[in-house]
């Protein structure tokens, strides 16, 4: 706001949104967490948002959400977030016709008010209001992102009990008004609606499940509502618990109040929750607070459920793995409980419980775990290690030779997982579990990749590292079973393994399994990142404070630091400089209600406690702690409660002396030598006290003399904070009883009866200062001073009227306005540096939680100063200035200690432009970070595509500037302690053959402020690309794109040579093809039915030799005829156990596809006489039984097929085309069906060449089209030799580097290939080579190639521009 000025200074204040650090997430934000596949961790803490890089457990940013509109003239506060979801887009790369943008980087977040918005959390802005106040206030339940269109994404969102509603995100509505946004909306009443998920398999897909078992499947064809179709099922699930908490809160909550209200908010500890199969299609994970259900979309019925054995506690969600067969979940008892599949059915039986929190190190009771997720990014990785690295089975990880452990370990790693976990005390936890065995069991999974026995010994391994700080170090891995990260180099590791038995419950479900295998599971803490342990206890006050860290043989740099008391009786120090918590102190069993520091290491706090509520009696604790050792020294311990409880501890600036004040009881004056001695006690009716603060800081003080004891005072004007601004020798000087007799402090203090009065402490004596009065009229009578501050000369004094009034004690003068507010709480000089005014600024608290800030060297200082009714969304508890200035051009920082538990900074400025304030993204200091924040995604967008172009061209590993990159790995041959002064393409592997020769050198010119940093990659990445670099330019391009959380792309990368060699295999084999399979002979064709009905074990056992390196994600780029088969085979026995008409008929249908016609005609005879479906079968049974002449009998079926296919939605007359041989129309059918997945299967089993290429080449086109899979749809143009078509895809979606590293890599893997062929003394193997001098399509003649090639220089072009105008980004 603004007032009326008649000067010309003005304060402003400039909100510092980097330097804002969360509270505690609760229950409260529905246990909402995402991870993205960059590696980027959101959570919601209160009404913000907090940003971590998930790798380094670095806090990046806090986004606090604004609060709505105000209704009435006082200000609204934010409500609690409630779910949050980043954007699944990925990095735009049409620099050509667009201007960059960050759309990548955009975040979706909702809260209890209904508000959905979408931000962008490195501009700090909110980009666009879906919801910005929505009628009626609903608050939202969960969010969901799902694929609309080929280039934009709808969001989908859960609010109150039981409506879903389906957003547009592109902006392009046709009015202004949020409503315009959402164009669906479906209401479920009476379900309770818990949990959104997406399908990985379909984008545009997504499922909805309810508390009582209502599945809600939708998809999206296009954003209007006619283009979202539904499908509503019911999964059978024993919910009389939640009738009976129904019953509960319905007389309190109406049936009215309690209608807008979301399930988590009702029933916070009963949670349901789903997750799609990674491997499988159609199939749901869902976990009821007792029950695990397996349940199939296609067959529309539950193929596995089991309930928890007892004594385990409630489900909280369930993770399955990305790469194997295995289901996470977790509990509301802080466990997380393995799932494995058995071989051949989709049954899952528990193989592990393990502990999400670590046994010691934590409070008692231990904290809650809120969200677990797994690291997505993480197993994408991995399928690029496994495919470019020589031992497969152990991804990513070259042995040690610095390290002799490396060569002491028995077991193998058969499979590794990150996960990472949010807790209620405010840390984030990174686990790593690890399936570990024996290596004749390892021996056992390499002759079958799918078998993975996991039961046998189950250990948890919990690393703990000591010292002070360790949390401020957590990107330093401390697990002990994770051979591939870096050690830690902030502490020694202590580990150790605990073997626990399992349940008798467990034991019995697992007994069926192998127990021959020795391999167990190993869940490992590797780091955690500690933010508020609890919510601010009241009016607890940062101090910040200049204090030397006590680590190694070398001075750690001093920086500020603040402590806080929560209400879990932990401190919390906060190292400002680095935005973190720097210790989480546990020092009282209950709030902590006041604490200040002790000169520069040691902090005094107290907590109260009350005896009996009837007879009163209090038992007051008092501690000293030390930062250097931890250590915690209660001092004036009494035996007996006492009358009143503690109200504040005031302490000198020095740190040598305390006052105690105590309710309606006398004040205590204590030395705080090492072992603090009460002076004396002083009986007056005090209403408040302050030290005096310094008048000009000094960074040094030897020998405090009389003279500076009056003027460089530190006065502590909180009830409940602390600060510090002496050095180390002062401290030193503290524990000196001499050395107290000769320093004299001065506090000031104000009495009930509004009397005035500056004390002296002089050693152990206690005297008058005897300052001059101010006039008599100065005294207030008719408000009682409730808050002050002093800095010698000045006493400002602030009452319960809202009177701000000042007085110098050396010449009497004194004056007074009135701030028109309510009671004042607290009042808080500026720090000062030579050639300041003598007054300065001081900044008022008032009574309701708003502040303002008053230049009182002004004649008029309300007239000129800066009224902040409510920081953003939030009430203010507690504020203080923070001393970081050295001289006049530095800011003032004001501290802010939110009702949200929120920390900010905030600076104060005085300049002489017209008088306007708002909140504005800006850095007060560069950020100090114990190591650089890796994550590329986080470049502005210019310079992460070049450090993507670089990736993609290939660098020499040293660039990176990390450890690992060094041949020898010693100190001395760390790259990039200097400038490289020479020529940068040097750097390159190898000049491209596309684009422009000179852009590489340039880009790494752009990049080089981040290589100096050392933030590109980190060590164990780098050490990745290292391997992945001599391994070709597909791997290269795969390494890029997981780097930048594409993963789609990724595997589009490591599937391509795959595809080209399935190509060239194809195209060798063409000259020796006799005839299609739809030109034999009718006799050969008998022989080939009777030989496939007759070959039923082969077709539908599924358990050949599989390819170790297509398990996991890679399975969705899945199009040789193999893979296809096997990948179907492999579901029919899940579904052996089905019964009823639809069941039977989708079975046959999966046997038919296989070629398994035996067992499918033995299904079709089983049916009942009465059924309406017997003729049908019985028709079908004959056709597909016949195995003599075909000539009128093809003619006939193919008559009835036709006529079954316009009449029969069960697909009966695509059996009978398969009956007699015409795969190729039986295909074509199923994919005008919308089949696309059987009719691959089917073709798969019986077409090849040509007729299987048609088939995949329909099924890309579809997949580009309609389901707007660009890299799925990629690999099956490959697969089908549609080259030219794969380019035109890429040409059309407007990504010139894409194309040209397209044809670098099919280039590549065709040289490979025909040079594979050359080894061969063959003739035939040299004339295939002279056929296939050229990739059909892809000739570098080809008009398209050399546009694609222009096209890529220009694109060059304009990066290297953009990069040169962009500023380089750091985070550090």
């Amino acid at each position: 706001m603004s007032l009326p000025r008649s000067q010309s200074n003005t304060i402003t204040t400039d909100s510092t949104w980097d330097s804002i650090l969360p509270g505690p997430p609760s229950r409260n934000n529905f246990s909402s967490l995402d991870l993205s596949s960059s590696n980027l961790l959101a959570f919601p803490s209160g009404s913000s948002i907090s940003i971590v890089d998930s790798v380094s457990l670095q806090l990046i940013s806090t986004f606090p959400l604004p609060p709505p509109p105000a209704s009435t003239s006082s200000p609204s506060l934010s409500p609690f977030v409630t779910s949050v979801r980043f954007t699944p887009s990925p990095l735009n790369r049409n620099l050509l016709s667009t201007e960059p943008s960050s759309s990548h980087l955009l975040l979706a977040a909702a809260d209890r008010h209904g508000r959905i918005a979408l931000l962008d959390f490195r501009l700090k802005t909110v980009v666009l209001w879906l919801e910005p106040d929505p009628n009626p206030k609903s608050g939202i339940q969960d969010l969901c992102w799902v694929l609309s269109s080929s280039d934009s994404y709808a969001l989908a969102s859960i609010s109150g009990p039981s409506t879903l509603s389906l957003y547009t995100t592109t902006g392009t509505a046709a009015n202004a008004n949020a409503s315009s946004y959402c164009f669906f909306k479906y209401d479920a009443s009476p379900e309770f609606l818990s949990c959104v998920r997406r399908d990985p398999f379909d984008s545009r897909h997504f499922c909805v499940i309810g508390l009582k078992g209502f599945l809600l499947s939708v998809k999206v064809l296009g954003e209007s509502e006619n283009d979202v179709v539904l499908k509503e099922f019911h999964i059978p699930t024993d919910y009389s618990e939640l009738l009976k908490l129904e019953k509960d809160v319905t007389p309190s909550g109406g049936s009215g109040g309690g209608s807008l209200v979301p399930a988590s908010a009702v029933f916070p500890l009963y949670s349901v929750k789903l997750a799609f199969s990674p491997q499988w299609r159609n199939i749901l994970f869902v976990t009821f607070p007792r029950e695990l259900v397996v349940f199939d979309l296609k067959y529309e019925t539950v193929l596995f459920s089991a309930a928890l054995p007892r004594g385990c506690g409630k489900f909280l969600d369930v993770l399955p793995d990305p790469n194997n067969e295995l289901l996470y979940c977790a509990h509301l008892d802080g466990k997380l409980s393995i799932w494995r599949r058995k071989e051949g059915e989709q049954v899952h039986v528990m193989g592990g419980m393990e502990e999400l929190m670590p046994s010691i190190g934590t409070s008692v009771p231990s904290p809650s775990v809120l969200a677990v997720a797994i690291c997505q990014s993480e197993s994408t990785r991995q399928h690029v290690a496994k495919i470019c690295s020589d031992a497969p089975n152990s991804p990513s990880a070259e042995v040690d030779f610095d390290n002799p452990f490396d060569f002491c370990d028995e077991t193998v790693v058969h499979s590794t997982t990150h996960m990472i976990s949010i807790s209620d005390d405010g840390k984030v936890w990174n686990w790593l579990l690890t399936a570990e065995g024996t290596e004749d069991n390892q021996k056992d999974m390499v002759s079958d990749s799918h078998e993975m026995p996991l039961t046998g010994a189950n250990t948890n391994a919990v690393a703990l590292a000591d010292g002070l700080g360790q949390e401020a170090g957590k990107q330093q891995e401390l697990g002990n079973g994770n051979k591939n990260r870096p050690p830690s180099t902030l502490s020694q590791e202590l580990s150790f393994k605990t073997a626990k038995a399992f349940a008798e419950q467990i034991k019995t479900m697992t007994s069926k399994y192998n127990n021959s295998s020795s391999s167990f599971y190993q869940l490992s803490w590797t780091a955690a990142a500690s933010f508020f342990s609890s919510y601010y206890a009241g009016c607890t006050l940062p101090f910040s404070n200049s204090y030397t860290g006590p680590w190694g043989n070398y001075p750690a740099v001093a920086v500020p630091l603040v402590a806080l008391g929560t209400q879990s009786g932990t401190v919390d120090v906060v190292d400002v400089s680095a935005n973190a918590v720097a210790a989480s102190l546990s020092v009282h069993n209950s709030t902590v209600r006041g604490l200040r520091w002790l000169g520069n290491s040691r902090l005094v706090s107290f907590s109260y406690s009350q005896v009996n509520e009837k007879t009163g009696g209090y038992i007051n604790r008092l501690v000293v702690t030390c930062l250097r050792s931890g250590l915690n020294r209660p001092f004036r311990v009494l035996q007996k409660p006492e009358r009143a409880p503690i109200r504040a501890l005031r302490t000198s600036s020095s740190g040598r002396y305390l006052l105690i004040l105590f309710r309606d009881a006398p004040v205590e004056v204590w030395a705080m030598t090492k072992t603090p001695i009460m002076l004396r006690s002083l009986a007056l009716p005090f209403t408040v006290l302050e030290w005096t603060l310094p008048t000009v800081p000094r960074p040094v003080q030897n020998g405090p003399s009389k003279q500076v004891s009056l003027k460089d005072q530190t006065p502590v004007a909180q009830d409940r904070a602390s600060t510090a601004k002496e050095s180390s020798s002062e401290s030193t000087a503290v524990s000196s009883d001499a050395s107290q007799d000769d320093t004299a402090e001065s506090f000031a203090f104000a009495l009930v009866n509004g009397a005035l009065g500056v004390f002296e402490v002089h050693g152990r004596r206690i005297r008058d200062f005897r300052p001059k009065w101010p006039s008599s009229s100065f005294v207030s009578s008719d408000g009682l001073i409730t808050a002050m501050a002093y800095r010698s000369p000045h006493v400002v004094m602030g009452d319960r009227s809202g009177n701000i009034r000042w007085w110098d004690v050396t010449t009497g003068h004194s004056s007074s306005f009135n701030t028109h507010k309510e009671g004042i709480r607290r009042i808080k000089f500026s720090p000062v540096v030579p050639g300041d005014r003598s007054r300065g600024l001081i900044a008022v608290l008032f009574y309701d939680n708003t502040f303002s800030v008053f230049d009182l060297d002004l004649p008029d200082p309300l007239a000129n100063s800066l009224l902040q009714p409510l920081f953003p969304g939030t009430l203010v508890l507690e504020l203080d200035w923070l001393p970081v200035r050295t001289n006049k051009s530095d800011p003032l920082v004001l501290c802010i200690a939110g009702a949200d538990s929120s920390f900010r900074l905030v600076e104060v400025k005085i300049n002489d432009k017209k008088l306007s304030h708002g909140l504005q993204p800006r850095a007060i200091k560069e950020k100090f970070r114990p190591m650089p924040i890796c994550s590329p995604i986080l470049l502005p967008t210019p310079h992460a595509l070049a450090l993507r172009m670089i990736l993609q061209l290939g660098v020499n590993p040293s660039w990176f500037n990390t450890c690992s990159t060094t041949i020898d790995k010693r100190p001395h041959l760390i790259p990039g302690t200097a400038s490289f002064r020479g020529d940068l393409r040097s750097y390159m592997i190898d000049l491209p053959p596309v684009g422009d020769s000179v852009v590489p050198e340039m880009l790494l010119k752009v990049l080089e402020p981040y290589r100096r940093e050392g933030c590109i990659l980190d060590d164990e990445t780098a050490r990745l690309y290292a391997i992945v670099v001599k391994k070709g330019c597909a791997a290269r391009f795969a390494f890029a794109a997981a780097i930048f959380g594409e993963t789609s792309e990724a595997l589009f990368w490591l599937q391509l040579p795959r595809a080209l060699k399935h190509l060239m295999d194809k195209l060798v084999a063409k000259p020796t093809q006799k005839a299609p399979v739809s030109a034999l002979t009718p006799e050969l064709d008998d022989v080939t039915m009777l030989n496939r009905i007759s070959s039923k074990g082969k077709s539908v056992t599924g358990t050949e030799k599989r390819d170790s390196l297509n398990q996991g994600q890679l399975k969705s780029m899945a199009f040789q005829k193999e893979e296809l088969r096997e990948s179907a085979c492999e579901r029919i026995p899940w579904h052996e156990k089905l019964e009823g008409e639809e069941a039977i008929q989708n079975r046959v249908h999966e046997l038919v596809s296989v070629g398994n016609l035996e067992a499918a005609v033995s299904l079709l005879l089983s049916t009942s006489p009465e059924s309406s479906y017997f003729y049908v079968n019985a028709l079908r049974a004959v056709a597909l039984s016949s195995a003599v002449s075909r000539s009128l009998h093809e003619l006939a079926v193919k008559v009835v097929a036709a006529n079954m296919v316009r009449t029969d939605r069960s697909l009966s007359g695509t059996h009978l085309l398969c009956a007699v041989g015409r795969y190729q129309e039986a295909c074509s059918q199923l994919q005008d069906a919308g089949c696309w997945t059987d009719a691959a299967t089917l073709a798969a089993t019986h077409l090849s060449g040509s007729d299987y290429a048609r088939v995949l080449l329909r099924w890309a086109n579809h997949v580009l089209r309609a389901e707007h899979n660009i890299w799925r749809a990629l690999i099956l143009y490959v697969a089908a030799g549609a080259l030219q078509d794969a380019l035109a895809t890429l040409r059309e979606a407007q990504q010139p580097d894409t194309a040209a590293m397209f044809i670098l890599a099919c280039h590549e893997g065709h040289a490979q290939y025909i040079s594979n062929l050359g080894n061969s003394d063959d003739e035939s193997g040299s004339s295939t080579k002279d056929a296939l001098a050229n990739l059909p399509g892809l000739n570098p003649e080809n008009e398209d190639v050399t546009a694609v090639g222009e096209y890529y220089g220009q694109y060059q072009r304009k990066l290297v521009h953009l990069c040169m105008d962009s500023q380089p980004f750091s985070d550090n």
